[in-house]
């Protein structure tokens, strides 16, 4: 029987493959995804204090392991409340920023109630940065800006992804989630 840690892993390739990669949501992911070069940290921390502790371990373990290209920071039991996960984000940040990390990695987030500003709960676009738990992605800048650029237009990419999800439609991906719960965490 897997442990929690390995399920909540598990999912969360399940989504990648599914969302990110299989409606090319981040065309950038899929080479991380097979080259295993992504690190999945799942954290059991309740406490914005704690977390940011763990969060500044990440930064130090990411640049010192230089053969990993990206680390998600997972949270499958805390978080839940998305203003509470923002404002874990913002103090991230301003750890990211503290700790002289600007220009060495930025933050990019995933949550299961993500919405973007000014839109409906239950419009699509909000899928393309829902996931089956809070994430927290932490990305090389070095390596963001070599990939973009030598990909062709992509300040359209978050445009594409909202016609994606918005073609797919809510149901498709609230059913898509359900069933990475439903195969995964117990």
């Amino acid at each position: 029987m897997p442990t929690v840690e390995q399920s909540v892993i598990s999912a969360t390739k399940d989504w990648l493959e599914q969302v990110i990669i299989g409606l090319n949501f981040c065309p950038f992911a899929k080479k991380e995804f097979v080259q295993q070069t992504i690190y999945y940290y799942v954290s059991d921390k309740t406490k914005s204090k704690m977390a940011l502790v763990e969060m500044l371990n990440q930064f130090q373990y990411l640049q010192a392991h230089n053969e990993l290209e990206t680390t998600l920071v997972i949270y499958p039991q805390t978080f839940r409340s998305f203003d509470r996960f923002l404002d874990l984000v913002d103090q991230a940040n301003e750890l990211l920023i503290d700790e002289g990390f600007e220009g060495v990695f930025q933050l990019a987030t995933m949550h299961p109630e993500y919405c973007f500003a000014d839109e409906d709960y239950d419009d699509a676009s909000n899928f393309t940065n829902r996931s089956p738990f809070p994430m927290i992605h932490i990305i090389r800048e070095e390596s963001m800006a070599k990939v973009l650029s030598i990909y062709k237009e992509p300040e359209k990419i978050p445009d594409n992804n909202i016609g994606v999800a918005q073609a797919k439609g809510s149901e498709y991906f609230k059913q898509l989630l359900d069933n990475i719960h439903a195969k995964h965490v117990k």
